[in-house]
C-alpha cells in the first residue's frame, strides 16, 4: 500500500523517524499493530526493508519507523521529502508480551537503535499506567549524542516512567551514568516472581542484561527479547533469518529466552 511522508524527524547521526500516512482512507481506517510488529518499507528500484514500527499503537492518523541509513535501501529512503510516496506491506512477526507484564513489575532494557521497537510498550504502558506496577526504562547508548527520542523522556517521566540512561563515553556536559545497561539493571531492587524484562540492542548487551536477569532468578520465560536477523521476505520463504528451527520474521522477532536459550550462544546460528 502506498504511504505519504508527512514529517521527517533527525533523531540522531544517520537516523531520523518518517512519519507515514495511507494514501487510502480504507486502508488507513483498517490499519492496526501490535508493539514489537514491523513493517517491510519498499521503495521500487531499491528493494525492501523490515523497519521496527516506532509510533504509538493508539494513534490512527500516522504510522512512525525510526531508520538508520546502512543500505541500500535505507540510504534511498534518506534521499526522500516529505510529500514523497513510498510502499508499506505489513505489519508482521509477534509482538512484545503486553497481557503477561499486567500487574507486574517492567524492566525495559535496551540499547542504541533498540529503542525503537519498545517505543511502542512505551506509550501503551503509559495509556494503560494502572496496569502494571514499576516501569523502568533503562537505555544506552554510545556517546549522549547517540541517545534516540532524547527529547521525550521528561515526558515519558512525568507519565511514570522510571528512567535510567547510561552512556559509554560521556562530554563535557553529561552528569548522568557512565557504563553499560546491565549496570543498571543490576541496582533495582525486583521480585523475580513478578517481573517482566524486555530487551532489544546490541547482541552483546542483550545477553548481558539476560545473563544478570537469570541471576536475579528471573525465570527464562519471563524474558523477552527482540532479535534482528536479515529479515527478508517477512514470511518465512527465503530463510534469510532462521535461527535453529525458528524464522525470525516470522516466529519473531519477540521471543522469549526458554525458546532461545539452547541456540543463544551457537556463533555459527
Amino acid at each position: 500500500h502506498a504511504v505519504r511522508i508527512l514529517a521527517i524527524q533527525e533523531e540522531i547521526p544517520h537516523t531520523r523517524t518518517y512519519e507515514l500516512a495511507f494514501t487510502d482512507p480504507e486502508v488507513a481506517a483498517n490499519f492496526s499493530f501490535r508493539p514489537g510488529q514491523f513493517n517491510m518499507l519498499y521503495l521500487p528500484g531499491f528493494g525492501e526493508s523490515a523497519i521496527s514500527i516506532s509510533s504509538d499503537p493508539q494513534r490512527t492518523d500516522s504510522l512512525a519507523h525510526t531508520v538508520r541509513a546502512v543500505g541500500n535501501v535505507t540510504q534511498a529512503l534518506a534521499g526522500h521529502d516529505v510529500g514523497e510516496e513510498i510502499l508499506v506491506r505489513g505489519p508482521y512477526g509477534s509482538s512484545w508480551p503486553l497481557e503477561d507484564c499486567t500487574g507486574c513489575d517492567v524492566v525495559i532494557a535496551c540499547g542504541g537503535l533498540g529503542l525503537a521497537p519498545l517505543r511502542p510498550v512505551i506509550h501503551h504502558m503509559i495509556h494503560h499506567r494502572d496496569d502494571y506496577r514499576n516501569v523502568y526504562l533503562l537505555y544506552g547508548a554510545r556517546t549522549p549524542g547517540d541517545l534516540l527520542y532524547a527529547d521525550q523522556y521528561d515526558g515519558w517521566s512525568a507519565a511514570g516512567i522510571q528512567m535510567e540512561t547510561t552512556v559509554d563515553t560521556g562530554d563535557g556536559s553529561w552528569q548522568g551514568n557512565i557504563g553499560v545497561v546491565p549496570m543498571l539493571l543490576d541496582r533495582l531492587r525486583l521480585n523475580a516472581d513478578q517481573t517482566r524484562v524486555l530487551t532489544c540492542g546490541p547482541a552483546i548487551m542483550m545477553r548481558f542484561v539476560i545473563f544478570e536477569a537469570l541471576s536475579r532468578q528471573i525465570p527464562p520465560r519471563h524474558i523477552y527479547l527482540s532479535l534482528e536477523r536479515n529479515m527478508q521476505c517477512a514470511v518465512g520463504f527465503c530463510g534469510h533469518c532462521q535461527l535453529g528451527p525458528a524464522f525470525v520474521c516470522k516466529d519473531g522477532p519477540v521471543f522469549t529466552f526458554e525458546r532461545m536459550e539452547p541456540y543463544f550462544h551457537l556463533e555459527d546460528l
